[in-house]
């Protein structure tokens, strides 16, 4: 009660591994150097190896939103179709970079809380031939729904258009089979599964995607894949790296590796579905309508009551720090993440917090109804692992 651990269990900024802080330390090193060209191959090498692509990888020091932006600038042209799927804030995103270069977009649009379908996918392209990319959110985390991106590029990969997936809180809380799926555009940032502070960001590119740069005529100096990619042949970066932050990558890569990107995948999505039946058990209701998310979980506030209360208690009464709804829906759902460094402790803590910030505000829960049900989906899951293993 006196001491309050800061807690961040929001989808980004998410907690961060210790091994990555460490090899932060080391840090004071020229980018310019063998020491450095080391560590930057490494980290290239690994990302291939994690992210299970045979495609080039390349890194910028931006938000994800650095390497959003360098898809469209380096892969397409003035006045272009292209079709935005928008199911979210992020989703909304991906139309204003492609109208902010001019080009022209054909929005999908879901309500928040569904996806958009894969068959709204193939009517649009099917209507709109000359359409030469489709952009979704792998994972919307501002309303916690997943997109299918397995059925969506096995549409988009018999057309001429490019396939360009934000997979920022994607990558680490779902499947992704990036070469057999024809996701032909992938981008991931730092701050999210791959558990270190924010300002990486990293784009794959398939041959499909290489091609379309050779045409494309849209301004980028800073975003340039090509400069990138010559200088990463050689170990460098085209601009001033950051090298805390790939040495903190290179750590975090190590671990994952050792996990198993699909360990990592399974633990978020057991969080997920701990969380879920957690709060459907305290009367709570879930905010996607569609195909969940295991990155966040999205949960309406109690009838009458403002989200943004139960995210002011939890800082305040248990230092834990959840996320609010964005843009329309802020005050009308709170968010739990669960991708990266999270583990089952933490989700017993903050739906035990939970039962005690609902019943401190009139809305009765019997405590430990909620801990049970997260408690059931370890027990089964841990259970059953080692009776594999027997």
């Amino acid at each position: 009660m006196h001491i309050r651990k800061q807690r961040l269990l929001t989808p980004g900024p998410t907690p961060l591994y210790p091994g990555a802080l460490q090899a932060m330390m080391a840090s004071d090193i020229h980018h310019r150097t063998e020491d450095f060209r080391r560590v930057y191959q490494a980290a290239l090498r690994d990302l291939k190896e994690v992210l299970g692509t045979s495609h080039d990888v390349l890194v910028f020091c931006s938000s994800g939103t650095g390497a959003m932006e360098a898809a469209v600038s380096n892969l397409f042209s003035r006045g272009e179709k292209v079709i935005c799927c928008s199911a979210g804030k992020f989703g909304e995103r991906w139309v204003e970079i492609a109208r902010a270069f001019g080009l022209e977009t054909v929005v999908l649009e879901a309500e928040y809380g569904r996806a958009v379908s894969v068959e709204r996918v193939a009517e649009a392209l099917a209507a709109h031939p000359d359409a030469r990319g489709v952009f979704v959110q792998a994972s919307e985390t501002s309303t916690g729904v997943a997109h299918d991106v397995r059925g969506m590029g096995e549409v988009v990969a018999r057309t001429e258009a490019i396939f360009v997936v934000d997979a920022i809180t994607g990558i680490g809380t779902m499947p992704l089979d990036i070469d057999g799926w024809g996701l032909d555009v992938v981008v991931g940032g730092s701050q999210k599964a791959f558990m270190i502070p924010p300002g990486l960001s990293f784009i794959t590119l398939s041959p499909k995607a290489w091609q379309r740069a050779e045409t494309a005529n849209l301004p980028h100096y800073y975003f340039d894949l090509k400069k990138e990619k010559k200088n990463a042949e050689k170990g460098e970066s085209s601009w001033t790296p950051s090298t805390a932050l790939l040495l903190a990558l290179g750590a975090a890569l190590n671990y994952i590796k050792q996990i198993g990107m699909d360990k990592l995948i399974e633990n978020a999505q057991l969080l997920a579905r701990a969380t879920r039946e957690a709060v459907r058990e305290l009367g709570l209701e879930l905010f996607a309508q569609d195909t969940p998310a295991a990155s966040v979980t999205a949960v309406k506030a109690p009838a009458g009551w403002d989200s943004g209360l139960i995210v002011k208690e939890f800082r305040n009464r248990f230092g834990a720090i959840i996320a609010n709804g964005q843009g329309v829906m802020r005050g009308k759902i709170f968010r739990i993440a669960h991708l990266g460094y999270f583990d089952f402790a933490d989700i017993f803590a903050i739906i035990a917090g939970l039962e005690i910030i609902l019943n401190a505000h009139g809305f009765p829960v019997r405590y430990g109804t909620g801990v049970a049900a997260a408690q059931k989906v370890y027990a089964e899951a841990a259970f059953a692992r080692e009776a594999a293993l027997a």
